[in-house]
């Protein structure tokens, strides 16, 4: 602003001295040599070493304003647009939420604004040299060296201003961003934070993608950014109906004949567009942060451990050959993005203890983790020491348990989860008899099972667990049903539900209750005659545990279940207890 009024000053001053000079010359040769003309040359003089001062006053202002400009940009600017990047790589897999997009389109924007004033105030001058020049003019030699820097600051900060705000995601998994599945449409929104009014619908985006595996892109890949669609107004445009396809190559061929698998090949959806302004023509282009490309939602898992391990491994934005040569991870920020998947996915982070059992799991015993480094093999590709899986298959499969059966019980963290058989005896042997926790099974995948605390005539100390729940059981009977419900006969055949306190010592009704529900089954008594003559059956969760057998027991013990066992049931057990459900060995010892 304030060089604004320089320039208006100087071309008032100018006009004057204009006008004053133009005066003198209309006049005849023989009024020219008066006293009064002369003095009045003399201040013309005068006033035009006042001009070329007042001229070099302000390209010397103007200098000091792009200088200013250029080191806001190089300096803060940079680094805060960086900052928000790595964040939202953060973001993207399940990292704290990241913002900062307004503020940092409010400097864009302003720095903009301020660049186009310097722009018309160079052209300002522009014009007054049109009109007045004189030896040691210093319009001429300054001024198309400021105007190369404002035009060159310009095309810098549009082409920094041009970003993903949201990365593409398939609508289906929200909270698995940049895994993208063949001819199925998926979202991504891109962003200019400089914005002006001039620019409302006047820029045009092309969507494209890479071909290292001959992806086209299918759908709406052209779109105008506007103001409209963003609750907040940005200048910004959102591609909703693209879907990548893949062609096949005449010769059958994948494409990428590399060491890794396709969940490890990286690909980048690129957006370039023309913006055309004040005479500016600058073109720019952006890219997502790598993405990869499944065919089969089987996929999805380890195509999601790439995206993790890629984000939590490295800044670069295209790095499109990581996986050639994948990088180490810490141990320690392995664990922390691990807690993120459970806080983003399922509601509820993992704990210190939990993080243990798992680095435990990872890189066996040990006094401390935090200097540890985890190979990305280790951790996706390698089976787990006696398993037929990965550690990550096994992660994943636990994820997927707790989303769809039983969410809320983990949300309100009466899961403990990820602990092992050894601690889990050392937190129980001291308890009071039927104490029990909950934990993920080791062996099977997208299993939960339950252990209790028994005591023996003798004063032994003996623990139960009980074959491992899975999605295809939990689908039949809710997990808190089972635990009301869950029923062991021991040798006398007298049934009992040996589940009283959930660790350390909450009564169990106390810790569930509110997910029981609320009108349990009935059943039908074997005197009913069941159809076409059939004595009916019943599934309750229930086993049958031998005091003088250390053997578990197979399945063909404990189902389907006797008309005399059901007798003995039916007299201990009222009809909305008994209900259908799967029946469980237990493993004792």
């Amino acid at each position: 602003k304030m060089t604004d009024q320089d320039v208006k000053y100087l071309e008032d001053l100018q006009e004057e001295f204009d006008f004053r000079y133009k005066t003198i010359q209309s006049l005849e040769q023989s009024d020219k040599n008066s006293a009064l003309i002369k003095q009045e040359m003399l201040a013309l003089q005068a006033m035009l070493n006042t001009l070329d001062y007042k001229r070099k006053e302000v390209l010397s202002k103007i200098g000091r304003v792009i200088h200013e400009i250029d080191m806001l940009m190089s300096n803060m600017l940079t680094e805060e647009l960086l900052d928000w990047k790595r964040r939202q790589q953060i973001a993207c897999i399940g990292g704290p939420l990241h913002g900062g997009l307004d503020q940092l389109q409010n400097c864009f924007t302003l720095l903009a604004e301020s660049l186009f004033q310097v722009r018309r105030q160079l052209e300002k001058l522009d014009e007054l040299l049109t009109r007045l020049t004189y030896d040691g003019d210093p319009i001429p030699v300054q001024r198309p060296q400021l105007l190369e820097k404002v035009n060159f600051l310009l095309y810098n900060l549009f082409r920094n201003s041009f970003v993903v705000e949201r990365q593409p995601c398939m609508p289906t998994h929200p909270q698995r961003p940049m895994v993208l599945k063949t001819l199925i449409q998926f979202t991504v929104k891109l962003r200019l934070l400089i914005k002006l009014p001039e620019l409302n619908y006047q820029i045009r985006v092309k969507a494209t993608i890479d071909n290292n595996r001959r992806f086209v892109l299918c759908g709406t890949h052209v779109k105008a950014m506007n103001m409209d669609e963003s609750a907040n107004g940005s200048l910004s445009v959102e591609f909703r109906h693209l879907q990548p396809k893949e062609m096949k190559s005449s010769a059958g061929s994948k494409g990428n004949e590399g060491p890794h698998m396709v969940t490890e090949e990286l690909h980048s959806i690129s957006f370039e567009t023309q913006v055309c302004l004040y005479g500016l023509t600058i073109n720019l282009e952006t890219s997502s942060l790598p993405v990869v490309m499944i065919s089969n939602v089987s996929q999805l898992p380890n195509a999601w451990a790439s995206i993790i391990w890629y984000n939590l491994s490295t800044n670069d934005p295209q790095n499109l050959s990581f996986f050639n040569n994948p990088p180490a991870a810490t141990l320690s920020q392995l664990l922390e993005v691990l807690s993120w998947q459970f806080s983003s996915y399922v509601g509820r982070g993992l704990n210190s203890e939990q993080l243990n059992m798992l680095a435990e799991k990872l890189m066996g015993q040990q006094v401390s983790y935090n200097d540890y480094q985890l190979s990305w093999a280790k951790f996706c590709k390698e089976h787990l020491p006696g398993k037929s899986f990965t550690f990550w298959v096994w992660l994943e499969a636990i994820l997927d348990l707790i989303k769809k059966h039983i969410l809320p019980l983990w949300i309100d963290g009466y899961i403990m989860g990820f602990v092992s058989k050894e601690k889990e005896r050392i937190l129980l042997k001291d308890k009071t008899p039927g104490t029990f926790l909950l934990r993920f099974s080791e062996s099977n995948l997208g299993g939960i099972t339950f252990t209790w605390v028994d005591q023996l005539e003798n004063g032994d100390v003996t623990f139960h667990s009980v074959e491992p729940y899975n999605k295809g059981r939990l689908s039949a009977l809710p997990f808190a049903d089972i635990l009301r419900d869950y029923k062991v006969i021991m040798a006398d055949n007298v049934p009992e539900n040996p589940l009283k306190y959930l660790y350390p010592d909450i009564p169990k009704d106390k810790a569930f209750g509110k997910h029981y529900s609320c009108q349990p089954n009935e059943v039908s008594k074997p005197s009913d005659g069941g159809g076409k003559g059939y004595v009916p059956s019943v599934f309750i969760p229930v086993s049958k545990i031998l005091n003088d057998s250390r053997d578990p027991h197979s399945p063909s013990d404990l189902l389907p279940m006797s008309p005399s066992v059901y007798a003995v049931l039916r007299e201990h057990l009222s009809p909305t207890v008994i209900e259908t459900a799967v029946c469980c060995k237990v493993f004792h010892s």
